[in-house]
């Protein structure tokens, strides 16, 4: 099973759209809200290289990015392989 982590913040229609893609597909993650937890925005911003944006994706520890990138990954074809590796 992977290891799939969302660092998110409340009000964030990315959020939303990459946590909504993740539950459409039966992927269980894990979720931190940086609004309220300073110590996971630090530990954000140091597993993204300072990406400041929220959401900031991880799976198996490797950083997939923002929403956007999830997206892509997903129309083409390359989510299921970053799921399974």
């Amino acid at each position: 099973m992977s290891k799939v982590e969302v660092y998110s913040g409340d009000y964030c229609p990315y959020c939303v759209r990459a946590k909504s893609l993740l539950k459409k597909k039966g992927i269980d993650f894990t979720e931190y809200n940086v609004q309220l937890h300073a110590d996971k925005r630090t530990e954000m911003l140091e597993r993204s290289n300072g990406a400041r944006t929220i959401p900031q994706i991880f799976i198996n520890d490797r950083h997939v990015g923002g929403c956007d990138e999830l997206y892509a990954l997903e129309k083409k074809g390359e989510l299921n392989d970053w799921l399974s590796a």
